[in-house]
């Protein structure tokens, strides 16, 4: 259709929208996560359930065969599928009228949401040359901000206003819209075009292809670095919202701003301006892929441990400021990382085998641990077990260290490897 753009910017643009609404129908049910416990008489290992496993499950294993489908079909028709899937789901989250009915709608929101990262961050690859990519997936990674930005931003005002069900329905409406955009406004783009590297042979089996990323050492430890920042972000990720509620007793609508900008806003300009400034670094030497997601890690730490022992919400806010500008680094470089070490018909599972691995053991696991241990604590601890839970999750960041480290000595022989095939 002549309507449909080759355009690598707009093509990009819409991707993100698109991964921002991901995030909105994820994240709004962070920012919830409070009154639907009260209302639903849930602990905090069910919460972590909701937020975490019950959600990631799907979203992860359906990961594998969506890629599957994007290496061979049109990428563009499978993320507006799967757009309309997880739209639709999260506007039903909000006729929930038990735990295991809000699980079930939560479920469906990750079935829609494995469909869209393996193709769009695949089809930018395909758009963007090596030298824009880490830009071009920090702006796309901008999605996870802006979700959250308008996630809790949203989700808390009209929680505070109209309740939680509400908050459901409008967080699910505007996919639905964006999912036909979509399909009028965006071509499909040729596989390997930005390397004038396009590829029309036959797609590896998926044993070839895992055979593959196994052999990748700079690939496996990259892998194991993530899964480790994963579990930590998102334990915090579903626990900060419930350690201001109850420790410093934030309303949900001052939360709502409070976190949508500390997470939101600060962290898309950190996707954004450290994604370019790992770019440039990355053109002298390639363990800067690696590297940039260690240090930032280093320098947030203290923080974060700053943040959990603030003595009152304003402190709290400002210890955020610098966890929040680099909490996001993790996902895009990783998916810049990962598309560099493998060859172009295996771009889309590379995606698919990096969101399995960060979540259904990050997403799925992170927030259920720290609902455990919060849990374990409760009855010592009361409205603090939060806080003792979401510092020992730190530990998982001390663990990523060495395999990051493990990936930046194997990196860019992993990257010659795959450019040869």
């Amino acid at each position: 259709m002549k309507m449909q753009s080759t355009n690598k910017w707009y093509i990009l643009f819409i991707l993100t929208l698109v991964y921002a609404l991901n995030h909105v129908d994820r994240q709004v049910m962070v920012i919830l996560s409070e009154p639907i416990k009260l209302e639903f008489g849930l602990s905090d290992t069910q919460l972590g359930m909701l937020t975490g496993f019950l959600f990631a499950a799907f979203y992860a294993t359906l990961g594998i065969p969506f890629a599957i489908w994007a290496d061979r079909g049109n990428r563009r028709n499978i993320i507006a599928l799967a757009l309309t899937i997880w739209s639709g789901m999260t506007a039903l989250s909000g006729f929930a009228g038990s735990f295991s009915q809000l699980a079930l709608a939560r479920m469906g929101v990750g079935i829609g949401e494995a469909g869209g990262t393996p193709p769009a961050t695949a089809i930018i690859a395909d758009v963007f040359p090596p030298r824009r990519r880490a830009l071009a997936l920090g702006i796309y990674t901008t999605g996870i901000s802006l979700g959250i930005l308008i996630g809790f931003i949203l989700g808390g005002a009209i929680a505070a206003k109209y309740g939680w069900r509400m908050a459901f329905f409008v967080a699910g409406v505007p996919g639905l819209l964006l999912a036909g955009v979509l399909m009028l406004t965006v071509a499909e783009p040729k596989r390997g075009a930005s390397e004038d590297r396009i590829s029309e042979a036959n797609v590896p089996t998926v044993k070839e292809t895992l055979a593959f990323f196994l052999s990748q050492r700079a690939m496996v430890s990259l892998l194991l670095g993530g899964v480790f920042v994963c579990i930590s972000a998102n334990a915090f990720l579903a626990g900060i919202p419930l350690y201001l509620i109850r420790v410093h007793e934030v309303p949900i609508g001052e939360l709502g701003v409070a976190l949508g900008l500390l997470m939101g806003g600060l962290g898309g300009i950190g996707a954004i301006s450290i994604g370019a400034l790992c770019d440039r670094l990355s053109a002298k030497d390639l363990r800067w892929r690696p590297w940039t997601i260690l240090i930032t890690g280093l320098l947030a730490f203290p923080f974060i441990l700053w943040f959990l022992y603030a003595p009152d919400k304003q402190t709290a806010y400002w210890a955020y400021a610098v966890p929040g500008l680099v909490g996001l680094l993790y996902a895009s470089i990783s998916y810049t990382a990962m598309q560099e070490l493998v060859p172009v018909r295996m771009r889309a599972m590379a995606s698919a085998v990096m969101l399995l691995s960060l979540t259904l053991i990050g997403i799925g696991l992170g927030p259920v641990i720290m609902g455990i241990i919060s849990d374990f604590y409760t009855e010592e601890l009361g409205r603090f077990s939060i806080r003792r839970a979401l510092t020992w999750i730190l530990v998982f960041n001390i663990l990523s260290i060495v395999f990051y480290l493990d990936s930046a000595r194997h990196y860019r022989a992993g990257v010659a490897r795959a450019s040869q095939m």
